[in-house]
C-alpha cells in the first residue's frame, strides 16, 4: 500500500503539471510575453513528450519493473523540468520545462495501472483506475485556486522551486516502496520492446475504440489546463482568482466523475453503452458553446464543470481495450492506450493554437472560442460515431 501510495501522491503532482498553465496564464503573458500560442505550445510539448514517452514507458514495465522505471524518469526529469520552469526568463524556457516535466511524468499512472492489472481481478481493473484518476485529478484542484492564490503571495517561480524540491522526495518514496509484480519470463511467443506494440496494432478489435481513447480526455484537459484561462479572460474579463476558482470547480467535477464511472461496468455489466451517453451529453456541451461562447458567466461555469465531469470515463475507456490484451503485453497495452489518449491531447493542443490563433478578432472576443469549442465538437461526435462499431467488452464477475 505504501507504493501505491507514493504513486498516487506522484500523479497529484503529474495533474498539477498538465493543467497549471491556465491560472499563470496572466502572469506569464506579463512577465515573459508569453502568447496564446506560445502557451498552447508549451502545454502541447507537456502531452507530445508525454505521450511519444509511453512506448519506453511500456518496456521498462515489462522487462524492469514500475519502481525503477518510474522513480527514476520522475525524479530526473520532472524535477529537474520544474526547476528550468522557475528559472525562465521567455516563452521557449518554459517550453522546455514543459517538455521536461511531461517526460518525467509519463510512467506513474502506468506503473499504478500495471500493478493493478497484474496484482488484481480484470473486473476490478476499471473501478481501481478510476480511483486512482480521481484521487491524481487532486492534482487540478491544486492547480486551481490554490495555486492562484499561492501565485499571489509566494510568486509564481518560488511556488515552482518548492514543487520541484517535492517531486524529488516523492520519486524518492517510489524508489523505496514500490513492489514490482511478478515478472513474467518464460511465455512463448512474448515479443520483445516494439514488436510487442505491433503485435497490439494489429489487434482489430481495438481499432473501433483507439479514436473515442485518443479524444475523450481532450477537451475537459485542453480547456481545463490551457484554454479556460484566456476563454474566461478575454470573454468575461475575470482576474487570476477568479479564473482559480472557475477552474478549481471544473477539477472537482472531473474527480468527482471519475469516481462517478468507476463502478458502472460492473454495475451494468458493459463498457461500451456507459461510455456513449456520457461522451455524446459532452458533445452537445460542447456544440452550444460553439454557437452560443458568451453565455452568462453563471452558465458558462456550469457547461464547463459539466464537460469536466461527463468526460470522466478514462479508466472506463482504457479497461475496455485491457480486456483484449494478452497477459504479457500489459505493459504494453495501457501504455499504447495512454498513448493515444495524452497524444491525442496534446495533438489537441497543437492543433487548438492554431484554431485560437487564425479565428482571433480584437472586435470580436468570442468568435475564436467559438471556433475552439466547435473543433472541439467535431473530434469528439466524429470518434463517438467509430466508436459505436465497437465490440462491448463486459467485465468479467468477481
Amino acid at each position: 500500500m505504501a507504493g501505491i501510495a507514493a504513486l498516487a501522491i506522484g500523479y497529484v503532482l503529474s495533474q498539477f503539471y498538465r493543467s497549471f498553465l491556465a491560472v499563470l496564464t496572466p502572469a506569464l503573458t506579463a512577465e515573459l510575453g508569453m502568447t496564446k500560442a506560445d502557451l498552447s505550445l508549451a502545454s502541447g510539448a507537456w502531452f507530445a513528450v508525454f505521450a511519444l514517452a509511453q512506448f519506453a514507458v511500456g518496456v521498462g514495465l515489462d522487462h524492469y519493473g514500475p519502481r525503477r522505471t518510474t522513480a527514476l524518469m520522475f525524479g530526473a526529469f520532472t524535477g529537474v523540468g520544474a526547476f528550468l520552469f522557475a528559472a525562465s526568463t521567455g516563452p521557449w524556457g518554459v517550453i522546455a520545462a514543459m517538455a521536461l516535466i511531461g517526460l518525467g511524468c509519463a510512467p506513474i499512472l502506468m506503473a499504478m495501472l500495471f500493478i493493478f492489472a497484474r496484482n488484481h481481478s480484470p473486473a476490478r481493473f476499471a473501478v481501481l483506475t478510476s480511483w486512482a484518476v480521481a484521487f491524481g485529478t487532486a492534482g487540478n484542484v491544486l492547480g486551481a485556486a490554490p495555486l492562484a492564490e499561492a501565485s499571489e503571495f509566494f510568486g509564481w517561480r518560488p511556488v515552482l522551486v518548492a514543487l520541484g524540491i517535492v517531486t524529488i522526495l516523492v520519486a524518492g518514496a517510489v524508489a523505496a516502496f514500490v513492489r514490482d509484480p511478478e515478472r513474467l519470463e518464460h511465455v512463448q511467443g512474448n515479443p520483445s520492446g516494439i514488436s510487442g506494440y505491433v503485435e497490439l496494432l494489429r489487434m482489430r478489435v481495438l481499432w473501433p475504440i483507439i479514436p473515442l481513447v485518443a479524444i475523450n480526455y481532450a477537451p475537459p484537459s485542453g480547456i481545463r489546463g490551457l484554454w479556460a484561462g484566456p476563454y474566461l479572460e478575454d470573454v468575461f474579463g475575470l482576474d487570476t482568482l477568479a479564473i482559480g476558482n472557475v477552474t478549481l470547480l471544473m477539477a472537482i467535477a472531473m474527480v468527482a466523475g471519475a469516481l462517478f464511472y468507476g463502478p458502472l461496468d460492473t454495475i451494468f455489466r458493459t463498457r461500451k453503452w456507459i461510455a456513449i451517453p456520457g461522451n455524446t451529453v459532452c458533445f452537445l456541451i460542447l456544440l452550444f458553446l460553439a454557437l452560443n461562447p458568451q453565455p452568462a458567466l453563471t452558465v458558462a461555469t456550469i457547461l464547463l464543470v459539466a464537460i469536466g465531469f461527463l468526460s470522466g470515463s478514462y479508466g472506463l475507456l482504457i479497461a475496455h481495450p485491457r480486456s483484449f490484451v494478452p497477459q504479457h503485453l500489459t505493459g504494453r497495452g495501457v501504455t499504447l492506450m495512454n498513448f493515444f489518449s495524452i497524444g491525442g491531447v496534446g495533438v489537441m493542443q497543437f492543433a487548438t493554437g492554431g484554431v485560437v490563433t487564425a479565428w482571433s478578432s480584437p472586435e470580436d472576443p468570442t468568435a475564436a472560442y467559438a471556433a475552439l469549442f466547435f473543433f472541439y465538437a467535431l473530434a469528439v461526435g466524429v470518434a463517438l460515431f467509430i466508436y459505436l462499431f465497437s465490440r462491448d467488452a463486459r467485465p468479467e464477475k468477481t
